[in-house]
């Protein structure tokens, strides 16, 4: 349900007849719009993406939406939610953003850097909706996944997605991978393709959806030093767990918690499981 301060209908400068595609050449050229390279920005122009990132999305529903450029996706979030924070670093979109959605009470718009905002101070329990920038996906989705949302939606590279829902242990994991299984499920609802953006990105995009979980049943007697330690290895993943840690931990007390645990001590820390650490970390 859309909200508006008046009767007038303000959905956006799309005509009957203008497609998505249509409507993001205007904008861009009405305000002049150079996509910023160092801030990441692709303007999806793909109905059905936008359509697949928003289908859970109700109107009892608070959301978060992270990056909205020039507001594709948040004229459709709003159309289904409730009230919608876009967040926006760049000011230039915040500028076409605030003139784009001037008559609608349901979308707040915050200009700033979304590392540096208390989630759960602005709306616990929220949604987050995103058309995240891939050079920043990892230091977004741990920082949102360390507060009480209640899922994240977003479309990232297709090679950090299947990162991001790989299983620990195997190839395709990263210390992400980890992060993700402690505080949550992930899979992949749908694939998009170079085409679906303006401009066009060099690599294959997803849509991911990450539904937050009770992490409650791992007993870790210290998260941060679990999640120092993942991150350690995965800096160096060529190197044997023992020669990784050995800047910060003795090899000796490594060697001697592996031969306790019964694992092989010229194990790689990328062949670890979740579980494995968090053994490892209790008894450091």
């Amino acid at each position: 349900m859309l909200h508006y301060k008046n009767k007038q209908v303000h959905h956006s400068i799309r005509g009957k007849n203008m497609d998505i595609y249509e409507e993001t050449k205007l904008i861009m050229k009405q305000y002049n719009i150079h996509p910023n390279k160092n801030l990441g920005q692709n303007f999806i122009v793909d109905e059905n993406a936008l359509e697949k990132i928003t289908s859970e999305i109700n109107n009892e529903d608070i959301v978060i939406e992270i990056g909205p450029g020039i507001g594709s996706l948040t004229a459709l979030i709003a159309e289904k939610a409730k009230k919608v924070y876009a967040i926006e670093l760049d000011k230039n979109m915040v500028n076409i953003l605030q003139k784009r959605f001037m008559l609608y009470d349901n979308i707040e718009i915050i200009n700033k850097d979304v590392l540096n905002i208390d989630l759960d101070e602005l709306a616990p329990n929220a949604k987050i909706v995103a058309n995240l920038p891939y050079y920043i996906t990892t230091p977004i989705i741990t920082h949102v996944l360390k507060s009480k949302i209640e899922s994240i939606t977003v479309l990232i590279q297709k090679e950090v997605a299947e990162r991001i829902c790989a299983k620990t242990g195997t190839k395709k994991a990263g210390a992400i991978t980890y992060f993700i299984e402690y505080y949550a499920k992930a899979s992949i609802i749908a694939n998009v393709p170079k085409e679906s953006f303006i401009p066009q990105p060099k690599v294959e995009s997803s849509i991911v959806k990450i539904e937050k979980m009770d992490n409650n049943n791992y007993n870790v007697k210290d998260e941060q030093l679990l999640f120092d330690i993942i991150k350690t290895n995965f800096s160096q993943r060529r190197k044997t767990l023992v020669n990784a840690l050995s800047n910060s931990i003795s090899k000796d007390i490594i060697v001697e918690i592996l031969n306790k645990l019964n694992i092989d001590i010229n194990i790689r820390g990328e062949n670890l499981t979740l579980e494995q650490y968090i053994q490892i970390v209790n008894m450091l």
